[in-house]
């Protein structure tokens, strides 16, 4: 039987990313409507996650200012080692490095289905966004 370790290598390619309020309401798109994005896990215990919000503007590199930090907003980038718990069927990302500094040395839980061809990760822990408790969810397919 394969384990969910298995399942995961290789590289997968985003199809949506939602947010989910646990108090109802209706879910939206935090890196709108179409984002792109690719997961890749490899055999050797490690993963590198990209993110970005398609119709992100362009980022001044050479200026740091308010502008670049709304932008970094849009886009989302995380590598580092990976393990996975198949009776609680879930993946343990740990942060080695993050495009958010705060980010880097943590680990973050994501709950892991299966079904027909794509992947679903699903935050573990909800958390707080736009003043409201939120999960995301992920549907990634493999390239």
């Amino acid at each position: 039987m394969e384990t969910l370790f298995q399942k995961l290598i290789g590289t997968w390619t985003l199809v949506e990313l939602i947010e989910i309020p646990l108090n109802g309401g209706e879910n939206s798109h935090p890196m709108g409507e179409n984002p792109k994005g690719l997961i890749m896990y490899s055999a050797d215990g490690f993963m590198s996650a990209q993110i970005m919000n398609l119709n992100r503007k362009n980022a001044d590199l050479k200026h740091h200012s308010e502008q670049n930090t709304e932008e970094t907003s849009d886009y989302l980038a995380y590598s580092g080692p990976f393990e996975t718990d198949d009776k609680k069927k879930t993946v343990s990302h740990k942060m080695f490095v993050s495009l958010f500094p705060s980010w880097t040395g943590e680990t973050q839980k994501r709950n892991v289905r299966f079904e027909d061809e794509f992947l679903y990760l699903e935050t573990e822990k909800p958390f707080l966004r736009n003043s409201r408790m939120v999960k995301h969810r992920l549907t990634w397919k493999r390239v």
